[in-house]
């Protein structure tokens, strides 16, 4: 088995990327249309952010998806590297190519479930599956760049 070299502060980095990316995306870029498609009202919100159980649970929530966002980061690193020796591309466009197939391979068929079996609407799934493109292709540009 190949050893993969792994930078590991550039995997902690595409971490804080992730969800740096996630809190613009899910923030001021598309948070109303998310949040109304999700039923979160403002009064929902509100009421989760004051009772502590719900504060200790939205916390939680953030870890467990820093804790994602790294494994997601590590995984693409080695898609990185293998995609790198197989195509001889390196840089930026090795990153991009790794993000753009995993995603497309990976996080776009599993996430058209909550369309097809959720009944949640499309809408929700393009802004879900955005989401994933925008915060891979930053990992993989970390991930390609950062040596």
């Amino acid at each position: 088995m190949p050893v993969v070299p792994i930078n590991y502060l550039a995997v902690l980095a595409c971490g804080v990327s992730s969800m740096v990316v996630g809190s613009l995306w899910y923030g001021p870029l598309f948070g109303k249309p998310w949040a109304k498609l999700m039923g979160f009202t403002p009064e929902k919100m509100e009421a989760m952010k004051k009772d502590p159980a719900g504060k200790k649970k939205m916390m939680r929530s953030y870890g467990l998806m820093f804790l994602g966002s790294l494994v997601m980061a590590y995984v693409l690193a080695h898609a990185i590297v293998f995609a790198g020796a197989y195509l001889k591309v390196t840089g930026a466009p090795a990153g991009l190519m790794g993000a753009l197939w995993n995603w497309l391979g990976f996080i776009v068929p599993v996430s058209m479930g909550v369309v097809l079996w959720d009944g949640k609407p499309w809408k929700l799934f393009f802004i879900n599956v955005g989401h994933y493109l925008a915060s891979l292709c930053v990992m993989g540009l970390i991930l390609s760049l950062w040596k």
